[in-house]
């Protein structure tokens, strides 16, 4: 079977692979300490999965066991049952194979350790579980899911002392074909290329346009490549990840650019159902050619929320009926904030900007701290900063202390997110803190402004931050986000700040549904600049819309879509006065200045 899966690579179409099973399993099991564990407490649900992923189209099935490393599991006191949870995870896809009379190659599922360790442990720690898969039947080994260049060897080197299986070697990149450790998919390719994998390519990350990113960096010099990416970015409801809901053709499109690339397995991952793997299938079948050029630009900013408080500039605004801009920048990814720093001094010498707010670790990928960045803005212009901060990555201990610190330096507004899940960008297998959401950081605001901690125990000092929430005008179940956003107001939210619009009837509709706003809403602008960004955001990004008629005019601009993306942004700009009580500007990627076009006289 191995030989024929090299075979097949070289000459003929495309294996069509299945997609992420742990979402899946969890939703379907209840309780369990991990994924893993099904393989031996719920059999008869592995195995439907793998019979429906085969149905769908799939010619090659992935084991059980990503996570199922004796390190993993001993985090969930299962290290002992380490031969039983992968010996059990082959038999149970060879059972499904069986069933379905279907040639399906099983591929053993290896990703990584999870922690930091030394090169000699994770390779002792990969060769363990790869020798059980290898000696249970797999016909292949999915090394997947890999950020650091160094660990993905590590565990190949393992995997080749114990099992003469062909590998299949994959990375996540995030947009800009980067990993979170800063490999680009073009330095991994050189690396890998020299190591005699039967493929290598991108899986998980921030979805489909990300991962044809990554493939068309690593694409060349004959080698083979896969792709089997997130559906897109996950948001949180109830407690739950929940992923957008991606359209067939848009995976079938996918398929299609995927394999023009070079890529010769071809599924998806996390988010990503049947559906999309049949949308796969049959776009491979019928030869399927990419309906539109597959551009490679600057790296979008997936996700916009945010602002603060105070008896602030900003909150003087607001309140003298003045219609309030805000532009919305990214701090930066390293050690130096010279950067962003010059161009908030540039936006001050405009005349035209007062206020900007700031990202905190959008997509789950860390950056420079929010509350510090707006604290050296402050000090260094004379903006003010509206900082967002994120409930994902602090305990209800760490979010007070930072923000007592920050208003001792001066940072009176903060915008209460929750924060996008890691499984959006962080390392595989890394959790959110979660004490709270963002209910509970407007209520926590609320009480240090009353001088009082979470607890209800009194403070030295009473704070005077001015907070703001943010509202998603365009959700799914407008029910639900109106009662959320009820929740923020009764918590003594003072602002909000909503989603990325395209369409201000998306306002009006949400304001009858909550009974009109109670508090000053601030409407979020993302001039868009080309057809790609558009399907990213329209198809990727939970809670966005771009109206069919708006991605009709990118497409057919061509390389004259920014254009039209601004234009389109500058009308719902004039259209908002009126409507709601101000608007914040995302600033396009690299060109953040750009935005001041936007504005023109109006700032």
């Amino acid at each position: 079977m191995n030989g024929r899966f090299t075979e097949r690579l070289a000459g003929g179409p495309p294996i069509v692979a299945d997609c992420g099973m742990g979402a899946l399993l969890t939703a379907a099991v209840p309780r369990l300490r991990t994924t893993e564990e099904a393989n031996l407490r719920a059999p008869e649900a592995v195995v439907s999965l793998h019979v429906s992923f085969i149905n769908a189209g799939a010619e090659l099935i992935e084991t059980n066991t990503f996570g199922a490393n004796r390190r993993k599991l001993a985090a969930n006191y299962l290290e002992d049952q380490l031969e039983a949870i992968n010996g059990a995870a082959v038999k149970l896809a060879r059972q499904a194979r069986e069933t379905t009379g279907r040639d399906v190659f099983i591929a053993g599922s290896i990703g990584p350790i999870g922690e930091a360790a030394a090169p000699r442990l994770r390779q002792e720690l990969f060769a363990e579980q790869a020798a059980v898969l290898d000696g249970r039947g797999a016909d292949l080994f999915m090394i997947e899911t890999f950020y650091d260049l160094d660990e993905l060897v590590d565990a190949i080197t393992a995997v080749r002392s114990v099992s003469a299986l062909p590998i299949v070697a994959l990375l996540t990149f995030d947009e800009g074909a980067e990993t979170i450790a800063g490999v680009t998919a073009k330095e991994a390719a050189g690396r890998l290329s020299e190591l005699g994998l039967a493929a290598i390519g991108a899986n998980h990350g921030v979805g489909l346009l990300a991962a044809l990113t990554a493939l068309e960096e690593m694409s060349g010099d004959g080698r083979v490549l896969a792709a089997l990416p997130n559906i897109g970015l996950a948001s949180m409801s109830g407690g739950r990840v929940i992923y957008p809901h991606a359209t067939p053709d848009y995976f079938a499109e996918f398929a299609a650019h995927a394999r023009e690339l070079g890529a010769r397995v071809i599924g998806g991952c996390c988010g990503t159902t049947p559906a999309e793997i049949a949308a796969i299938r049959a776009a491979i079948e019928e030869e399927r050619r990419p309906r539109s050029r597959l551009e490679t630009s600057e790296r979008e900013l997936a996700v916009a929320l945010g602002e603060e408080q105070r008896e602030t500039g900003f909150a003087r605004a607001i309140r003298g009926g003045e219609f309030v801009l805000s532009i919305q920048l990214d701090p930066p990814l390293g050690g130096s904030s010279t950067g962003l720093l010059d161009v908030a001094a540039t936006l001050e010498q405009s005349g035209r900007v007062r206020f900007v707010d700031i990202n905190d670790n959008a997509t789950a990928r860390a950056g420079m701290s929010s509350l510090m960045v707006s604290g050296a803005i402050e000090r260094a212009t004379s903006l003010e900063a509206i900082p967002h901060l994120t409930t994902r990555d602090w305990t209800v201990l760490g979010l007070e202390s930072m923000l007592l610190g920050a208003h001792a330096d001066g940072v009176r507004n903060i915008l209460a997110i929750t924060g996008d899940p890691p499984e959006v960008g962080d390392y595989p297998g890394s959790r959110g803190v979660y004490e709270i959401d963002s209910v509970g950081l407007t209520r926590l605001i609320t009480a240090l402004n009353h001088g009082e901690d979470f607890n209800g125990r009194p403070i030295d000092a009473p704070t005077s931050f001015f907070v703001g929430v943010a509202v998603n005008p365009t959700a799914d179940d407008l029910e639900a986000e109106a009662q959320r956003f009820r929740e923020k107001i009764a918590a003594g939210a003072q602002f909000a700040m909503t989603q990325i619009v395209f369409d201000l009837d998306e306002l009006d509709r949400f304001a009858s549904a909550v009974g009109g706003w109670e508090i000053p809403v601030l409407a979020g602008i993302f001039p868009l600049t080309s057809y790609r960004l558009a399907l990213r955001l329209h198809n990727e990004v939970p809670g966005i819309i771009v109206p069919q008629a708006l991605q009709d005019a990118l497409e057919e601009a061509g390389p004259n879509a920014a254009e039209v993306g601004m234009a389109h942004a500058r009308e719902l700009l004039a259209a908002c006065p009126g409507r709601c009580d101000g608007a914040y500007l995302v600033a396009p990627y690299r060109r953040p200045t750009a935005v001041l076009e936007l504005i023109g006289d109006l700032g």
